[in-house]
């Protein structure tokens, strides 16, 4: 009995095809959980593809996924000095976001990360008068931007693109690849045609991976059904059922990621309401849990356990049978799944 993660791998791979026509070279992204899949899963898929390239987010997933992907790895965490050193093979490039990251790298191969309007980490326009001499130490891959999703600001990405190419070339620095997140493929088309010397490459892993929703499903088995009437007391705190019906078992709980939820940037009043509603529930020790039954989503009876989950399903539900399995809307990035099924 477990939490399983089903496959669609036919509509799967074709959505993985359909990506790839859209963005050429593009570099597929395995980092943190693996998306959902692990990263043996992950690798495999971009081998399959023939992907020349796998960005990873440390260099501890490099590490581990060096042996399950025979080409380069791109670490994207940018490298600092003092860091805890990790044997690496020569085909591991680096992400570098500072002059002294550069200076730090001498003879390595490096992927140089320039400062976007996200304003989290990367070179500054300051710096790039001193960073042609600096790269002559080091074995340049490219440069890389990694833009913003949302702009509130109505900015356009391909111009901001476009400025940094411009400041590039200003400063007499090799444009040959640029490594380029969160664009649309019309925005990668333009510049590329507005830049044919250079080679755009795309690093894309939400999108790749988790693009179509229909190809993947995790489901619940139920482990236990256990008929309760109104002010039976359940559970580690001995809470008092509220009603009739049934406390249901099922596969899945906070080592699975059941029950964590990633804050939400929340806009408009609509989702606010909701948020405020969803915590006011939560002082009385209403949660709604992930799993679905009877065509809607079931409460947690009481917090997820560490492998399990006890639902309250009322009296007026179909009763669950041990063994059935329930729909469970878990958040690919946050989920470790026990098993997982290709169909």
């Amino acid at each position: 009995m477990a939490l399983t993660l089903y496959v669609d791998t036919a509509r799967w791979r074709a959505h993985h095809k359909h990506v790839l026509e859209q963005f050429p070279g593009i570099v597929p992204v395995c980092k943190g959980n693996g998306y959902g899949f692990g990263h043996e899963r992950l690798a495999e898929e971009a081998t399959r593809f023939g992907s020349d390239v796998l960005a990873v987010g440390t260099t501890y997933e490099a590490a581990r996924i060096k042996d399950w992907f025979s080409g380069d790895l791109l670490v994207l965490t940018p490298f600092r000095r003092g860091e805890e050193p990790v044997p690496l093979p020569d085909r591991v490039i680096r992400s570098v976001s500072s002059l002294d990251g550069v200076h730090g790298l001498v003879g390595a191969r490096v992927v140089i990360e320039v400062m976007s309007s996200m304003k989290r980490h990367g070179v500054s326009e300051q710096e790039l008068s001193q960073l042609h001499a600096a790269i002559e130490d080091v074995r340049l891959e490219g440069f890389a931007i990694h833009l913003p999703l949302d702009r509130t600001d109505g900015s356009d990405a391909v111009e901001e693109v476009i400025g940094w190419m411009d400041r590039l070339r200003a400063a007499r620095l090799p444009l040959h690849t640029m490594f380029v997140s969160h664009l649309k493929a019309n925005e990668l088309a333009r510049l590329q045609q507005q830049f044919p010397q250079t080679r755009f490459r795309a690093r894309i892993g939400t999108h790749l991976w988790l693009g179509d929703h229909e190809a993947t499903e995790y489901r619940g088995a139920v482990l236990d059904v256990t008929q309760v009437t109104k002010g039976d007391r359940f559970g580690y705190r001995q809470q008092k059922v509220a009603s009739d019906g049934w406390l249901v078992v099922v596969a899945g709980g906070t080592s699975h990621g059941v029950g964590l939820e990633a804050p939400k940037a929340l806009h408009g009043m609509v989702p606010r309401a909701k948020g405020v509603a969803r915590a006011g529930l939560a002082t009385v020790n209403r949660n709604l849990s992930p799993f679905v039954w009877g065509g809607k989503q079931r409460w947690f009876a009481e917090p997820p356990h560490m492998q399990v989950s006890i639902l309250f399903v009322p009296s007026d539900a179909p009763e669950p049978k041990v063994g059935e399995e329930l729909v469970a809307h878990l958040r690919h990035t946050t989920t470790q799944f026990d098993r997982i099924v290709d169909r």
